[in-house]
């Protein structure tokens, strides 16, 4: 990797933080100047402006989450493993995998109005996990894990849905007693569509 090359991916990795907890809104480019201990000259001949640095950021951050979740959830034999470890990760979201919350719920919520580029980075990865759920459920299926009529598409939404939501309260409230209740009643209907 070139010099040029490793400044670039310096920039991403500690500007990724920052834009997580502050959001797109609240982080200046003075911010990534101080936390990257960089000239501002140095700064703009990588990324010509803010936006630029976030569509960056983003990918980045939603790569990083992607790659945690299929790590984790690549460590499970069956698919009921594979559910609950996906659960698990997020069982208590006030320790999230990554620095500043879910990059899903923070960059989707600030973009969806805002910025189409970022809405439709983060809109594919929502709809990326709902298929990974999905094809899961129908392997576990097609194993004979899972009862034949359990519909996969709709738990594959629910499922996400309810863990991002979860996410959500938990952060906002500040304690984990809803995404405990979720966790719980995922589980549930996924033991009782065990075969």
């Amino acid at each position: 990797m070139s010099k040029a090359a490793r400044t670039k991916q310096l920039i991403i990795e500690k500007a990724a933080p920052l834009f997580n907890t502050k959001g797109v809104a609240g982080t200046s480019m003075s911010d990534i100047l101080t936390v990257t201990k960089l000239a501002k000259g140095s700064l703009y001949v990588h990324f010509e402006n803010k936006e630029n640095l976030v569509h960056e950021v983003v990918d980045y951050q939603l790569g990083r989450l992607s790659e945690v979740v299929r790590t984790t959830m690549g460590r499970q034999k069956t698919a009921k493993a594979q559910l609950f470890a996906y659960i698990d990760l997020h069982l208590d979201p006030m320790q999230p995998p990554l620095l500043g919350g879910c990059p899903l719920l923070n960059f989707g919520t600030e973009a969806d109005d805002t910025n189409e580029v970022v809405r439709k980075k983060v809109n594919a990865v929502v709809e990326g996990a709902q298929q990974n759920f999905r094809r899961i459920i129908e392997a576990g299926i097609a194993n004979d894990e899972f009862k034949p009529d359990w519909n996969a598409s709709e738990f594959a939404t629910k499922l996400f849905a309810m863990v991002e939501g979860g996410i959500l309260m938990t952060r906002v409230a500040q304690n984990n007693q809803a995404m405990k209740l979720i966790a719980g009643v995922l589980k549930k209907e996924i033991e009782e569509n065990a075969a």
